[in-house]
Parts: C-alpha cells; structure tokens; sequence
C-alpha cells in the first residue's frame, strides 16, 4: 500500500499555495480558485478551501532520499524554521532506523520530512524539491480508532506487525516495507515535535490500490475497497 493522493482541507489557500509552490517549489500538478494540487513525488497532495469549517490542521510526512537527511534539513531551514523538542530539531527512531524532522506550514499543519535508509531510495544529485519521494505518512484522527482499524484492515491495510489496535496509542497502519504509514488515532493525542493535539478534520485518502478512505465533513469515517471486474 502506497498514498497515491491526499486531500485537506485549509481556510488560507493563497499563503498554503505560496509556501508549497514558490517557498518550496512543489509542482503545480491542477489549480483553481478554491484548490491546488502539487507532486510530492509519486504521490500527490491537495488543498481544498470549500466547505471548511473552523481551522483544520493534520500531521503528515515526506520520505526523503536515505542518504540526504542532512543536506535536506538544511534546505528547509532556508525556507522555514524547524520545530524544536528538548532542545532539538531532529529525531531519530530506533525502531524504524530513521532520521526525522518537523516544521509548520500556514496553516499549522505538523510537516515531516523522514529519511528511512532500509525503505529510502539514495540520491546522486545534490537535495532539491526533487528529493522528496512520497507521501510518507498521513494521520487520521477518528472518534473510534478500533472501529475504523477494522474497516482498513478489511481493504488490506493492517497494523504494522500485526500487533493489536489501540484506543489509547498511535495505530501504525501499513506496510513496514516501504514505510508507507497511516497513523491511526482517536483526538486528544500530542502530535510529535509540536503543540498541536490531534483532532478529527475532513480528508481523503486514495491508495495505490484504489482504496479510498475518507473522513466526511460530518466526522465519520467512510472506507471504499477497489472493485474488480
């Protein structure tokens, strides 16, 4: 399972198009009035700014090349400050051997670049908006996280390392592999290397698969497998 496309929605899309498109250079991939879509990679990102309702924020990750972790902090703190914990401004996650680091967007969004050597590509070339592969990783907040771990298991997409769903814990949902996760939580939980408590906002996602999951602007979570003929 890869996140082919991301939908969130943001009350601010001229500053969300100018921080992604001309402070980081992302490609313009579809544009209107009320949205925006741009490359990240393979994958691929929109903005909405219809039908939105008080100020949705959302966690979400890049991978990065494996060996350009430091060459792509330093690009970013060019354009944006780095979020600090503890007096730090990277992270290093020993049960995915990975490097990570955090920043706001305009719309307060928790954005992570993550560099993952067993699941990375290397790069040659020196780091560029380029060097960003993926949608790494999308959190969703449900009210019920059981439930909904459920219905994504249904379509395929399972709990890293089978371990049993939580209410009360981030749910790793997806393939270890590729380091390709859903992060699967009820509200209330602080969202690493920031201030922000995850709360339940309206997105879909579409998987490489063609699954769709969505949460709908009344808060319940909808998942729709793939039909074969």
């Amino acid at each position: 399972m890869e996140i082919k496309s991301l939908t969130l929605q943001t009350n601010n899309i001229k500053k969300m198009r100018e921080f992604y498109v001309d402070t980081f250079g992302f490609p313009v991939l579809m544009e209107d009035d009320h949205s925006f879509r741009i490359g990240i990679g393979s994958s691929e990102l929109e903005f909405t700014s219809e039908n939105v309702k008080g100020h949705p924020y959302y966690h979400f990750a890049f991978n990065i090349f494996a060996n350009k972790f430091d060459e792509a902090k330093s690009w970013v703190k060019e354009r944006v400050q780095l979020n600090v914990r503890d007096g730090e401004d990277e992270v290093y996650f020993s049960h995915f051997q990975a490097h990570a680091f955090y920043f706001y967007d305009p719309a307060g969004n928790i954005v992570e670049f993550i560099s993952r050597p067993f699941t990375s590509k290397k790069g040659e070339e020196p780091f560029s908006i380029e060097g960003v592969l993926n949608i790494s990783e999308i959190g969703l907040t449900v009210a019920d996280a059981i439930s909904a771990g459920e219905k994504l298991i249904e379509i395929g997409i399972n709990e890293r390392d089978n371990d049993p769903l939580s209410s009360t814990s981030l749910n790793f949902m997806g393939e270890k592999s590729k380091g390709i996760f859903i992060l699967l939580n009820q509200p209330g939980r602080e969202w690493i290397f920031s201030d922000k408590i995850s709360a339940i906002y309206p997105m879909e996602i579409t998987t490489s698969t063609n699954s769709k999951i969505i949460v709908n602007s009344e808060h319940i979570l909808e998942v729709y497998k793939e039909k074969t003929n």
